[in-house]
């Protein structure tokens, strides 16, 4: 088994507000966890702790339940998770506010039989298959909206966590059930990847390469290479404008099963 992961900062100036983590339990198999927080626009999200807190409290309870508790599925561990840190700061925190902190998320799970995943908003999963053939599981809601109505706060924070709008992970336990999952037979599986938006642009946002050019690169190149390559081509004239940042936190792990 080998797995690689990196995660970078978009700025110097600003905390990294991804997670990623990686678990090999010693009853055997294996958790990936990528989180990327939510930036909140100017003007505050109603909580003293800051999205970075946010996502290592709910990246670390959903890396302990994923490996511990087998028998629970994904979804589950995603409401307990986000259950648990609610707890953890709502006598500190207004939780009812639109803005309190929120992450996309990816787990991955496997053990001898199965490869159980669960994405949740616009962080990516890649499953390759022993052939080399790639599939990507993606949450597209986010993306369905118009871009010219993500230009505006107010008409965003109207779409967050709501009905035809799109989903995160933040104060309620009840969005897991909005959450994609599946799982696959462990031998139809040889690879997998999860990629916060930093990392994926380098082809949904840039097209650079297909997603089976991206599992390549993060093959031959690890995960610090991909995140490198999304840089180069960032500092360049023709970065596409509209809701992505010109540099944003980039994460990706990348594990051979």
């Amino acid at each position: 088994m080998r797995i690689d992961l990196a995660t970078a900062p978009g700025s110097q100036e600003r905390p990294n507000e991804d997670w990623v983590s990686a678990s090999v339990p010693a009853s055997g198999g294996g958790v990936l966890v990528v989180l990327d927080g939510v930036t909140p626009p100017a003007g505050g999200d109603g909580c003293v702790h800051g999205v970075p807190w946010f996502t290592a409290r709910l990246g670390g309870r959903l890396t302990e339940l994923s490996g511990s508790r087998r028998d629970m599925p994904l979804d589950r561990i995603l409401a307990e998770a986000v259950r648990a840190t609610a707890e953890a700061h709502r006598d500190t925190c207004d939780l009812s506010h639109i803005r309190t902190p929120q992450a996309t998320v990816v787990v991955v799970r496997w053990d001898e039989a199965y490869v159980e995943h669960l994405v949740l908003s616009d962080s990516v999963l890649l499953l390759q298959a022993p052939g080399g053939e790639v599939a990507a599981v993606l949450d597209d809601r986010l993306e369905r909206v118009p871009r010219e109505v993500l230009r505006s706060v107010a008409a965003t924070d109207a779409l967050r966590n709501a009905e035809g709008g799109f989903f995160t992970a933040a104060a309620d336990p009840s969005v897991a059930s909005r959450a994609i999952t599946g799982r696959t037979p462990r031998g139809r599986v040889r690879a997998v990847a999860a990629l916060t938006d930093g990392a994926s642009r380098w082809t949904d946002t840039f097209g650079e390469g297909d997603w089976a050019e991206c599992l390549a690169v993060l093959r031959k190149e690890g995960a610090e290479g991909l995140i490198g390559r999304v840089r180069a081509v960032e500092v360049g004239p023709a970065v596409p404008r509209g809701r992505h940042k010109r540099h944003d936190d980039a994460s990706a792990v990348y594990a051979e099963l």
